[in-house]
């Protein structure tokens, strides 16, 4: 059973992670091993913890405690320290108004190599320097709705499991497989049987009801920077270009609604299963 903790003042040295502003300290935090991350509200970090995460301590609001999701992630977390304040305590926690009352602290787990992310997978997503955890996070929980079985990140993407990022994604990025990848994946998808597909404002670029997409038996989808979108190598590298056609001067969607709009029409309608 957890073991309840009074907070008085947020200066106390128990909660310092908590308070902590750069969440990359947090994925270091026991360097070389993982580190951790935050789950914010009580479905959240349950769904962290019925996925295999382990928690290192919550942090709760006194006045949640009696609620039914809280008091079940209480008995799930075990025997971990339980920091209990009121609520004009801890609403100075950095960021503490976004959680909905509950904090959880998690260990993170070595991330799985490509052939493990790729194992079984038909449609995939490749996020290439995706970096507004808003947006990542977004990406995630699109995917996890529409039909997506696994996500690459090139490096100079968000991390998925920073805070933002997991709070958006309702956290299905703990459900999900993903990891880390170089930017030029494009030919090893292709070795292993993917019809890379980008994502891109091409004029030569099909629509998705194209047959092309539906006859592949897997296929990766790229998608791009918010700002510059996908790198000319890339597109380059793919064998189709895709674009959703757009209407009243608007020339492109913000990516994280583009992902959504592409993964139901590429893969949401058509499962892998």
């Amino acid at each position: 059973m957890a073991r309840r903790i009074d907070i008085t003042d947020i200066a106390q040295p128990e909660v310092a992670l908590y308070n902590e502003r750069a969440e990359v300290r947090l994925k270091h935090y026991f360097e070389p091993a993982p580190g951790l991350f935050i789950a914010e509200s009580a479905r959240v970090a349950l769904r962290a913890l019925s996925a295999g995460y382990r928690a290192c301590s919550l942090l709760i609001a006194e006045e949640e405690l009696e609620k039914e999701e809280t008091a079940e992630l209480i008995t799930l977390a075990g025997d971990v320290p339980l920091y209990v304040g009121k609520e004009e305590v801890l609403d100075r926690i950095a960021g503490y108004h976004l959680t909905r009352g509950v904090l959880c602290a998690c260990y993170r787990k070595e991330l799985p190599d490509i052939a493990q992310v790729l194992q079984g997978a038909k449609r995939i997503a490749v996020l290439e320097e995706i970096g507004n955890p808003t947006n990542a996070g977004a990406i995630f929980r699109n995917a996890a709705a529409l039909g997506i079985d696994a996500l690459l990140l090139t490096a100079g993407s968000t991390n998925p499991f920073y805070r933002r990022a997991v709070r958006v994604s309702m956290g299905t990025v703990f459900t999900l497989p993903f990891t880390f990848t170089e930017k030029n994946v494009c030919p090893r998808l292709k070795e292993s049987g993917f019809t890379c597909v980008a994502a891109a404002l091409r004029d030569d670029a099909l629509t998705p009801e194209d047959p092309a997409f539906h006859r592949a038996k897997r296929l990766a989808l790229f998608l791009g920077t918010e700002n510059a979108g996908l790198s000319a190598d890339t597109v380059n590298a793919c064998d189709h270009v895709v674009k959703i056609p757009m209407q009243n001067d608007v020339d492109s969607l913000n990516v994280a609604a583009a992902s959504a709009v592409l993964f139901y029409a590429l893969c949401g309608r058509f499962p892998s299963s």
